[in-house]
């Protein structure tokens, strides 16, 4: 019987949290096929198949599932320590932003992986709207935020850029309505304004009946057939219909998602995090 050895377990957790061998492969920073091979080496130890294929990418089979947690577990113990024996750990206190949003998943295991290589570093994090976090940054609540602009400005570096497009339930038909439900963020944001500067050039009638301070209470309106709205192309799902201009919609311009700094990342901790939120989406594009 062969042994789960530390590298095949980092392995098999860059994969999982990648979502598939490719972007596995950029965050382990190795071939595709080394860790393949990886992977086939620690599912002949196991003696079956960790991961299932699942559309572009891979989902844990069962033994993966049984297999996550422990793996997660002794990786987290190596590494912190090695970094008591070590001393070479770091240490500080960070503030960091994430969206409230379909990026909030990605950033909390970015977040929970840098915490668990990083266990000396104090971590405070602030999971919200994003519209607060430039003036958070600008005042020095925040050290670094994640957030989506409609245009990129001084020290933002482009993590992922997203289409944005008016959605409506496909089960109804709120889009028919006339004066038209609208549903948007009930605080001044970018999305609101671009949703409401749209409209009101289109001359169409429309009202205000449902407002949320979070993109997953915009989603549920939306899905409930209670108003139309504006989302990313990304959270499209089966039950949403995108509107296009033969509806009568215009386009919209598109959303980008940037890591800003407070200051320029100078400190090792800001850095280490800068660097595994952009190894990690540089992975996802892969």
């Amino acid at each position: 019987m062969g042994t789960l050895d530390s590298d095949l377990l980092r392995t098999f957790l860059a994969v999982v949290d990648a979502g598939s061998v490719t972007g596995g492969a950029a965050t382990a920073l190795r071939s595709q096929s080394a860790v393949s091979v990886k992977i086939r080496k620690l599912e002949g130890v196991v003696g079956q198949p960790v991961f299932e294929r699942h559309g572009r990418g891979v989902v844990l089979s069962p033994a993966g599932e049984a297999l996550e947690p422990v793996a997660r577990k002794v990786v987290r113990e190596l590494d912190a320590t090695l970094a008591d024996i070590s001393g070479s750990g770091l240490e500080g206190a960070l503030r960091i932003g994430i969206p409230d949003d379909h990026s909030r998943g990605t950033l909390s295991r970015i977040v929970a992986e840098f915490s668990r290589h990083h266990p000396k570093v104090e971590l405070v994090v602030q999971c919200a709207l994003s519209a607060g976090f430039p003036r958070a940054l600008a005042t020095g609540a925040l050290d670094l935020a994640v957030h989506e602009v409609e245009d990129l400005g001084p020290g933002m570096e482009l993590l992922r850029e997203d289409d944005m497009l008016w959605v409506a339930s496909r089960a109804h038909g709120a889009q028919l309505r006339d004066p038209l439900p609208v549903a948007v963020f009930d605080r001044a944001c970018w999305w609101r304004d671009v949703a409401l500067k749209a409209l009101r050039a289109s001359g169409r009638a429309f009202r205000i009946v449902y407002t949320s301070e979070s993109v997953p209470g915009v989603v549920a309106a939306i899905k409930a057939g209670i108003a139309i709205g504006v989302l990313n192309a990304s959270a499209l799902s089966d039950d949403l219909v995108a509107l296009e201009a033969p509806d009568g919609f215009g386009p919209i311009p598109s959303s980008k998602l940037v890591l800003q700094s407070a200051r320029p990342v100078s400190d090792p901790v800001s850095q280490a995090m800068a660097s595994a939120i952009k190894r990690a989406f540089m992975a996802s594009r892969s």
